[in-house]
């Protein structure tokens, strides 16, 4: 009698967790060209916001560090799942690959083929899916470096290191906990690297450059 007489909407929750399905939002697939830093760093808003792992998959590429071939792997890991992954075929709205400028040959061949795939591809729903590249100039640690400062001129990625370990002091890739170290200041980073957007794109591929806020905005807004 107890169960009949809760909200419909309580029993569909309920349901919901004890079945493992997805939420009602979007799923989306991150593909990124490091293995540990840049899926930490996603890993722990996800986890923050309690994103389900059904509506939000962050993975490394096995295809190799290139941005060509984090694209590339992006696109195969959707069309083909991973059962071993948990990822069915097809099973998502949105497609990110994650990858840094540095000196990559293939990165305006990667931002081109992103943009190529975008609305190209359809999903387990017969829908178009949004696939987008998130680029970094000339790497992800220019966003965190946001968070603190100002980054209006051009720079190395040694220099962004440089840079940024009095903020963050030991900083090195591949650590946990630098989105719980600089989400204090994710308003900043996020007003900066818009700021950058008016200045240059993803394409100048020289000047100081990310696309990281509005991956993050998605992340800490997805859930209703």
């Amino acid at each position: 009698m107890g169960k009949d007489n809760q909200p419909k909407a309580r029993q569909a929750a309920d349901l919901a967790r004890k079945s493992g399905k997805r939420a009602s939002y979007d799923r989306i697939l991150i593909v990124c060209e490091g293995s540990k830093t840049e899926p930490l760093y996603l890993g722990e808003i996800r986890a923050e916001y309690r994103l389900p792992t059904t509506n939000v998959q962050v993975h490394p590429s096995q295809f190799g560090t290139t941005p060509l071939q984090v694209v590339e792997y992006a696109e195969h890991l959707f069309v083909e799942g991973n059962a071993v992954q948990d990822i069915s075929p097809r099973g998502f709205e949105q497609i990110y690959a994650v990858f840094d400028r540095d000196d990559h040959g293939t990165y305006h061949n990667a931002l081109a083929k992103a943009a190529a795939r975008h609305g190209k591809l359809r999903n387990d729903l017969n829908k178009s899916v949004s696939f987008a590249a998130i680029a970094s100039v000339p790497c992800f640690e220019l966003w965190l470096l946001l968070h603190f400062e100002e980054a209006l001129a051009p720079l190395h990625r040694a220099e962004v290191y440089q840079r940024l370990r009095p903020y963050l002091p030991g900083y090195d890739k591949g650590q946990p906990g630098h989105y719980a170290n600089t989400k204090h200041h994710l308003a900043d980073a996020t007003q900066r690297a818009e700021h950058l957007t008016k200045l240059a794109d993803a394409y100048d591929g020289a000047a100081p450059y990310t696309d990281l806020h509005r991956l993050v905005r998605l992340l800490t807004t997805l859930k209703p």
